[in-house]
C-alpha cells in the first residue's frame, strides 16, 4: 500500500555532507508520519529523526524535512562521522503520529548506505 524508495547515499569524508530522499507513494503522503533509521552492521536499528504534519524530531546535526507536493521526505546530514557510517532506511506510518520507536512504522525501503571515511 505504501512503497518507499531512499536514495542520496554514498561516500563522504569526515565533517562532509549528505541528503537523503525517500520518495513515497501514496495520496495521502501529507498525513502520514515519516522517520529515519539506520542500522550498522552487527548492530541494532537506531532512531534518527522523524516528522509529521504538526512536529519533528531531529539530533543536532541531521535536520528532517518533507515537500508534500512532491511525496517526498528528506534527510539533511552534516558534520558527518566515521560513526554515521550505516544503511538509513525512510519508514512511514500512514494515519500515525511519529515516533523514535521503528516497531510503531508499518512500512520501509530498502535502505541507502552512507560510508563515512576518516
Amino acid at each position: 500500500q505504501v512503497q518507499l524508495v531512499e536514495s542520496g547515499g554514498g561516500f563522504v569524508q569526515t565533517g562532509g555532507s549528505l541528503r537523503l530522499s525517500c520518495a513515497a507513494s501514496g495520496r495521502m503522503f501529507s498525513t502520514y508520519a515519516m522517520a529515519w533509521f539506520r542500522q550498522a552492521p552487527g548492530k541494532e536499528r537506531e532512531f534518527v529523526a522523524s516528522i509529521s504534519r504538526s512536529r519533528s524530531s531531529t539530533e543536532a546535526r541531521f535536520t528532517i524535512s518533507r515537500d508534500n507536493a512532491k511525496n517526498t521526505v528528506y534527510l539533511q546530514m552534516n558534520s558527518l562521522k566515521p560513526e554515521d557510517t550505516a544503511v538509513y532506511y525512510c519508514a512511514a506510518r500512514p494515519a500515525g503520529y511519529s515516533t523514535t520507536n521503528d516497531r510503531d512504522y508499518d512500512y520501509w525501503g530498502q535502505g541507502t548506505q552512507v560510508t563515512v571515511s576518516s
